[in-house]
């Protein structure tokens, strides 16, 4: 029979476990911060300039219109008060919270935000506060365009960051799960949160997948075929074919080099590059080196010459085929169309047709990534490229993850350090983890040249020794874009296969986001996709007038890809006699371990 003091000696010991594990778990924090090697201050928040320039168009608009500016400081004061007055007299009449009008908000779902009155108080009043910010930051009408767009873009972050769900003490979920585990969730919280910070040099960069659930090769990234090629900049991947017969033709997808190329060979069923080989084509995909600061001077003209020039050369001499097919992915695909250019200017034809995923190549608008492309933001990154040599990845996903930072920034805080709960078993976001560093030299002409002044668009980039323009680009091209893509809006990726030179281009626009419009196999029948031959139309029209089709894109886009890719010949293993393989796939570019 179990006692009271049975149970309190029971207790005593788990809380002395506790402590103990605290007391390591503090001294192992100690050390991971000492770790921390800092970015540029500037890079973490705007300059002061944009606030200054917010409060000046605030009183001015005070003075041209008081009663306007009084009106809503009023309207605030009255919900506050009145707000406060009701949730005393729930509280009187045997605690109760007051009625609740507010909106559904998946941060707000346990349901003691409604029916506990100190619970409520504080949501009710959080929301009180956000909708007087934004009102103020709607009144500031001297701001231009830009620095409005800004300034609702950091009163946003204030706002998210400062949401009672991101306390301990304000969070029920957190406060109940510390209750029920005798505080073992708080200390596995901490332990998550020394072990983020330990994986990552000291900087606060919440885990999204568990590490140990994928090894590439293993259950992601499986697909058979062998690195061929490899060079500084990139290793040539040539995956095994899956049919007896492919087209003569063969194609060469250029990932993104912000992050690994894999997020086209996941689960063997979100697999791209696997659907490819089994519709009878020879694949070869880029794997971009991720460069240490030895890489410091290489810039956009090394990818083109010793990566996209490279693979070309290469795979010609592979296959004995003299032209080839093209894939070019965001980053991936903006360089392409240099490169496509450039083969222009130099009376190449190596390149039948292109395909473009999720690109831009005309920079005119900005999009979410407004507040960052301003110059007190690059010139912060051009000073940390300076000391650094590169632009180092926990940057880039950093600024990628406030830009939907409810959902990869403070939701996955909650549940890691403060619930204590594992990261899931999510390749999408194992692979979202895994990125990579960018020279410094490429990323300053990415965002001087391409995303600030629009060169390829407007006057022409020199590179190379040529000025190449998007004009230029004159072969048959195929855009895919995606509905609500935050990183390559569409219609901004609509505009730039406008100003395209060629007169055979097709434009296909899927439904869903940057990745799960691409990654969009057809068995799921998840995500369906529009196409309109008209491209002479505005965006809008375009979509208006678009007819809408169930199911993923590919095999609409396997079909475009087969008239373009010639005869069938005898499939063809990975390399010939003179590109024996060097490594199985994924290789040692993105998985180092593969070369062991």
């Amino acid at each position: 029979m179990t006692t009271k003091d049975d149970i309190s000696q029971e207790s005593l010991e788990r809380l002395n476990t506790n402590l103990a594990r605290v007391e390591e778990l503090s001294q192992r924090l100690i050390r991971a911060l000492s770790d921390r090697q800092g970015a540029n201050p500037s890079l973490s928040g705007p300059d002061g300039d944009v606030f200054v320039k917010a409060g000046a168009a605030y009183w001015s608009e005070m003075m041209r219109d008081p009663a306007r500016v009084f009106e809503h400081q009023l309207e605030f004061w009255g919900k506050s008060v009145k707000h406060f007055l009701e949730a005393q007299q729930a509280v009187a009449q045997g605690l109760e919270a007051p009625d609740d009008d507010t909106p559904d908000d998946p941060r707000f779902s346990n349901p003691l935000w409604r029916t506990h009155p100190y619970f409520n108080f504080v949501k009710q009043q959080y929301l009180l506060n956000a909708e007087a910010v934004e009102k103020a930051v709607r009144d500031a009408t001297d701001l231009d365009p830009v620095e409005k767009q800004r300034l609702e873009y950091f009163s946003r972050q204030i706002i998210d960051m400062l949401s009672p769900t991101n306390f301990l003490s304000t969070n029920p979920d957190a406060l109940e799960r510390a209750v029920e585990t005798e505080g073992e969730s708080l200390v596995r919280g901490l332990e998550n949160l020394v072990a983020d910070l330990e994986a990552n040099h000291g900087e606060m960069l919440v885990r999204l997948a568990d590490p140990s659930a994928f090894k590439l090769s293993e259950n992601i990234a499986t697909t058979p075929g062998q690195v061929v090629y490899r060079n500084d900049m990139m290793e040539l991947i040539q995956y095994a074919p899956a049919t007896e017969e492919v087209h003569a033709t063969p194609l060469i997808i250029f990932p993104p080099w912000i992050n690994k190329f894999y997020i086209l060979d996941l689960k063997e069923k979100n697999s791209l590059i696997k659907w490819i080989t089994e519709q009878g084509f020879t694949l070869f995909v880029v794997s971009w080196v991720n460069p240490d600061e030895s890489y410091a001077d290489i810039g956009l003209e090394d990818y083109i010459e010793r990566g996209y020039l490279a693979a070309l050369r290469e795979v010609k001499a592979i296959t004995g085929e003299d032209k080839v097919n093209v894939v070019g992915y965001c980053i991936g695909g903006t360089t392409l169309a240099m490169a496509l250019s450039l083969l222009g200017h130099r009376g190449d034809k190596s390149v039948k047709s292109a395909t473009f995923f999720t690109t831009l190549t005309d920079f005119s608008e900005q999009g979410e990534f407004t507040p960052f492309l301003q110059d007190d933001f690059i010139d912060g990154i051009e000073a940390e490229v300076a000391e650094q040599g590169i632009l180092r990845s926990f940057i880039m996903a950093r600024t990628f993850s406030f830009l939907r930072s409810n959902d990869l920034i403070y939701r996955p805080a909650i549940r890691s350090y403060m619930m204590g709960e594992a990261p899931p078993a999510f390749d999408l976001l194992f692979w979202n983890g895994d990125g990579t560093n960018l020279p410094g030299r490429m990323a300053v002409q990415y965002l001087r040249q391409l995303c600030q002044r629009n060169e390829f668009a407007k006057g022409g980039i020199e590179l190379l020794d040529e000025r190449l323009h998007l004009h230029d680009v004159d072969l048959p091209v195929c855009f895919i874009a995606c509905e609500t893509d935050h990183i390559a809006a569409w219609k901004d990726s609509y505009r730039g296969a406008q100003a395209m030179g060629s007169k055979n281009r097709t434009f296909i626009l899927s439904e869903s986001g940057h990745i799960a419009g691409i990654i969009n196999p057809p068995s799921k029948k998840k995500y369906g996709h529009y196409t309109n031959t008209d491209m002479s139309l505005p965006a809008e029209e375009w979509h208006e007038r678009a007819t809408f089709h169930e199911g993923s894109w590919w095999p609409r886009w396997g079909k475009w890809l087969a008239k373009r890719s010639g005869r069938k010949v005898a499939a063809r293993e990975p390399g010939d006699s003179t590109h024996p393989p060097l490594c199985p796939a994924p290789g040692s570019y993105v998985d180092p371990a593969s070369s062991d």
